[in-house]
């Protein structure tokens, strides 16, 4: 990963898509990557984009926000891509049990890729990546792509 800190601005889905395509080949297998932005920004999108450039489908994939996570990949084998949503775990006190609880660790283990939407008071992982969108006044997305600090 040593081409980051990278930055990209999107002006619509399609590209905010492309730069999840373009981060994946820079991820290896089990990194962390935790995912942050407003409702709306376009992080599942970005995820869709992740999925793609890892060879999983990226028409499966959906903000996990009800189900918490969702895997993605080959039917029959260790999944590629991790998705969990901690949206609803916001405020709560029981926050690091249940993330405990959910197997990001072990998916990491088997080499999955694990991004984490809503990861305010997670474990920074070093060899992890921040990717950080925010939406400009035009309604363009700053994507920042950077080591996990």
């Amino acid at each position: 990963m040593t081409h980051l800190p990278i930055e990209i601005i999107s002006r619509s889905a399609a590209e905010t898509r492309e730069a999840g395509r373009r981060l994946a080949p820079l991820l290896p297998p089990g990194t962390l990557v935790l995912l942050s932005g407003p409702l709306g920004a376009g992080k599942t999108e970005l995820v869709r984009g992740l999925a793609e450039g890892l060879g999983a489908d990226a028409d499966e994939v959906a903000s996990p926000t009800f189900a918490l996570v969702h895997e993605y990949g080959p039917a029959g084998k260790p999944p590629l891509l991790v998705h969990a949503d901690l949206y609803r775990l916001l405020g709560t006190s029981s926050r690091g049990a249940v993330t405990d609880d959910l197997g990001l660790a072990e998916a990491r283990e088997k080499g999955a890729v694990v991004v984490v939407e809503w990861p305010e008071g997670l474990e920074r992982d070093r060899d992890g990546v921040e990717v950080r969108i925010s939406v400009g006044d035009d309604e363009a997305r700053r994507i920042v792509i950077r080591r996990a600090s």
